[in-house]
């Protein structure tokens, strides 16, 4: 059974043409980078005092490093199947040529991130950033979020709320007949939502912008023939917090599902691109979503104004908005001189009923607050919880 799960017409300027070979180069210039950080620890082990080094390596020290080159290698082998075709984007993949990684700091952001692209490349080799890094770090994390047996508690918190108050708005409509309805999931991410609601019998698309994200959502969802047939480490590249050794260096098997498993005849498909870009200037899409859901999406915005306006000039008559998310605006305090509008959680719901919504009052199924995790690690000793806002609005007649 075939899903056509991805567009990528959108990859066509020169400037994104070079973003996505040094997308590409970032991928490939993994394994170089975390070895080397490593190393870093290996050297400081071995400019230890005999005596703190024998202590160490009778603890399992210099063992624990050998092992983590291992599991850095295997993310490094997986990272490599994303990028192994890059023409099925329409490019070239010209980023296989990298400079040695500049000295900036790391990203520490906790949470969820989305990237704040980078500009038009120049002739010279693409040097992978700090930031790059944390992009790979954070997408292999974002496996075990959607794709792994280990991700389904966050799962149940963010993602069922969601799919249960859009079986509830849609409860009189059969199973045969959801196929006709539109579903759309902006910032979706390596698209598991998107796959469970389409798995619910809901024509659905998602819309991504990172192609981070592009790029491993396509593998998990088209190279993908087996369930848990890809094995990662996402824990490796941090010796902070952690418990254990065998917590740090534990394997994770994605995906806990098969993605081809939606029926037969549902539509299904993931696009490139930004919110905004699902309503361009001609307007084709206004009024032709029967639902719009948004998790931990909002807060990405610079304008949310424009954010809600376009959510709810594509909505349909009778539509339905899913939210479920923190308040983490993205863009505060950037250093690239773009605008940024933050909210509060009451001004952003003032806005939404300004702009046309009604948000339920209908029980607690329908607003309330849940607490959850994003890309956490289950086992470590430090864990950051949101307070996420989850609401259902629903156009309101003109």
């Amino acid at each position: 059974m075939e899903h056509d799960h991805h567009d990528h017409s959108g990859l066509e300027n020169a400037e994104e043409q070079a973003h996505f070979a040094n997308v590409i180069a970032a991928f490939r210039y993994y394994a170089r980078y975390s070895l080397s950080a490593n190393n870093r620890r290996r050297k400081d082990f071995f400019r230890l005092p005999s005596a703190d080094r024998e202590l160490l390596a009778a603890l399992g020290y210099k063992a624990k490093l050998d092992r983590v080159d291992e599991a850095i290698e295997a993310n490094a082998d997986f990272l490599g199947l994303i990028v192994e075709d890059p023409e099925i984007f329409g490019q070239a993949g010209e980023g296989e040529e990298y400079a040695e990684p500049r000295a900036e700091g790391h990203s520490h952001l906790h949470g969820h991130s989305y990237n704040h692209e980078h500009g038009a490349g120049s002739a010279e080799p693409y040097t992978p950033t700090d930031f790059d890094m944390d992009k790979l770090r954070s997408t292999l994390k974002q496996f075990v979020r959607d794709w792994s047996e280990e991700g389904i508690v966050e799962r149940d918190a963010c993602y069922q709320p969601i799919k249960d108050a859009l079986l509830r708005h849609y409860a009189s409509v059969s199973e045969m007949e959801r196929r006709k309805l539109r579903v759309l999931v902006p910032g979706s991410g390596l698209g598991r939502l998107a796959h469970d609601v389409a798995s619910l019998g809901f024509a659905c698309q998602g819309n991504e912008f990172s192609q981070f994200m592009l790029l491993a959502s396509h593998c998990i969802l088209n190279r993908t023939n087996e369930i848990n047939e890809h094995t990662i480490y996402p824990y490796v590249h941090s010796f902070s917090n952690i418990d254990t050794t065998e917590s740090m260096l534990r394997a994770v098997t994605i995906p806990d599902v098969l993605p081809s498993s939606i029926p037969r005849g549902v539509d299904f498909s993931l696009v490139a691109g930004t919110l905004p870009t699902c309503l361009p200037p001609d307007e084709p899409q206004a009024g032709q979503w029967d639902a719009i859901l948004t998790c931990f999406f909002i807060d990405t915005a610079k304008n949310v104004v424009n954010y809600l306006r376009i959510i709810h000039k594509i909505l349909a008559p009778g539509g339905v908005w899913i939210n479920l998310g923190p308040l983490l605006w993205h863009w505060e305090n950037n250093s690239t001189n773009d605008p940024s509008i933050e909210l509060t959680l009451e001004e952003v719901k003032e806005l939404a009923r300004a702009i046309g919504f009604d948000i339920s009052f209908c029980g607690a199924e329908n607003e309330r607050t849940i607490d959850t995790t994003y890309t956490n690690n289950a086992r470590g000793m430090l864990g950051y919880v949101y307070h996420a806002a989850f609401w259902t609005a629903t156009k309101r007649p003109v």
